[in-house]
């Protein structure tokens, strides 16, 4: 076997092997992770993209390493736009927080699977049949123009073909039962909204396959590369998600940057077509010169542009609104958090000071709970809102500390229990 070879079976063995303990963690302990856990988790995943394309260039292949950074980052950023749906699903399914990241995690993979067989299928296909590149370019066209100016996109605000089917000729329950699928009540069998969760992400991941294959043909047709931009864009989206949260809601112009790179590389699939051009009906079947050749690091600084300039935008109009209106809240992760003069986020208690995130929460030996902040700052938890204090701490604390915060909290109530009995 040749190091590529090697490379390739190497680096597969272990992305299965972080996707499978991934998937453990989220099967055996279901939570709503913290800021940090999520941070840490995207850092990570991103760190393992560069050492990928780090090995490619060690190996003297700067070539495959262009193409897969480029790929990689198209990709990511068409992963996003697959974010805002699925965030809009587990909105419209009331899906409960300790539960999103195993539907995540689910849908995810359902992601990997669908797209691993249209690569498949799709590398067998432009190999003997150059001219669907201009059908994917015209394509993808479409999709940039229909992106940027086709109005409010519905994409996973109501149910589908089979979400409606699955519905009328089967008995669904209204709650979610934790985990399962299907439950019995009174002897009757039940479906619950979990099934329609994952039917809803799989219907979704498919309509975006169709997108985000033939976009990575334009950039390699390697499906070694064309695999690995996919698995290493969405290892990282699970995590993301609870990262943006609701912030994604308000980049308003991150469409229209989606769009611009889907239209870009519309017209350099197309332009290859031309380049390779065997149709006979086309220039008499001959290739067409005059055609402009469009590099690898021209596709990089195109996707790089167009969700820098996107991003900024969107900030930037977000700051002028907020000036306007006078309200700078923004969501961060799963819960409300108010953005403070000095740029960090806080949360304000019943008197109006404000404590700077993160948070922690303490059982004192009194039997009542104390909030502190992140500059030392104390207060009693009483003083804030219930359920905003509850969120808070979830994604602020760590999962060992907030275990250690409810079994002092229980062996403080058995205590009161065990006092007025006494009495």
């Amino acid at each position: 076997m040749t190091p590529y070879q090697i490379f390739e079976i190497a680096s597969m063995a272990i992305l299965v092997a972080i996707l499978v303990f991934d998937l453990l963690i989220v099967i055996k302990r279901p939570h709503v992770p913290s800021m940090k856990e999520a941070t840490g988790w995207v850092v990570v995943y991103v760190s393992l993209a560069l050492v990928f394309a780090g090995v490619l260039w060690l190996m003297g292949d700067g070539v495959k390493a262009g193409e897969f950074v480029t790929g990689w980052l198209l990709e990511y950023s068409l992963s996003i736009d697959n974010l805002f749906v699925f965030i809009i699903i587990l909105s419209r399914f009331a899906v409960p927080k300790e539960m999103q990241q195993r539907v995540l995690m689910i849908g995810i993979l359902i992601a990997i699977v669908l797209r691993g067989i249209f690569i498949v299928v799709g590398v067998q296909l432009v190999e003997s049949l150059s001219w669907l590149f201009y059908i994917f370019g015209a394509y993808l066209v479409y999709v940039a123009w229909k992106q940027a100016f086709g109005g409010e996109d519905e994409a996973g605000e109501k149910d589908n073909l089979l979400i409606r089917t699955m519905k009328r000729r089967f008995n669904f329950t209204e709650t979610w039962h934790g985990g399962k699928a299907r439950v019995e009540i009174d002897g009757t069998r039940f479906f619950t909204p979990f099934l329609l969760v994952i039917l809803a992400l799989g219907m979704t991941d498919l309509l975006f396959a169709i997108d985000s294959i033939p976009a990575i043909f334009s950039i390699t047709t390697d499906p070694f590369l064309v695999f690995a931009c996919n698995i290493f864009a969405l290892m990282g989206l699970r995590q993301l998600y609870f990262l943006l949260g609701g912030l994604l809601d308000r980049l308003v112009y991150l469409h229209y940057g989606i769009a611009a790179i889907l239209g870009f590389i519309g017209v350099k699939l197309v332009f290859h077509a031309m380049e390779s051009n065997d149709l006979p009906f086309i220039n008499g079947g001959q290739p067409i010169e005059w055609v402009p050749h469009i590099e690898t690091w021209h596709s990089l600084l195109v996707i790089l542009a167009s969700m820098v300039v996107a991003t900024v935008a969107s900030l930037i109009k977000l700051r002028a609104d907020a000036r306007k209106t006078g309200d700078a809240s923004l969501h961060l992760g799963p819960s409300e958090a108010e953005v403070g003069a000095d740029g960090h986020y806080h949360i304000v208690d019943a008197t109006g000071n404000s404590f700077r995130r993160p948070l922690r929460v303490e059982h004192s030996g009194t039997g009542s709970l104390t909030v502190i902040d992140a500059q030392g700052k104390e207060a009693p938890a009483a003083d804030f809102s219930e359920d905003v204090l509850r969120e808070a701490a979830r994604e602020d604390m760590e999962p060992e500390d907030l275990d250690e915060l409810r079994r002092r909290m229980r062996e403080g109530r058995e205590f009161d229990e065990r006092d007025e009995r006494n009495v």
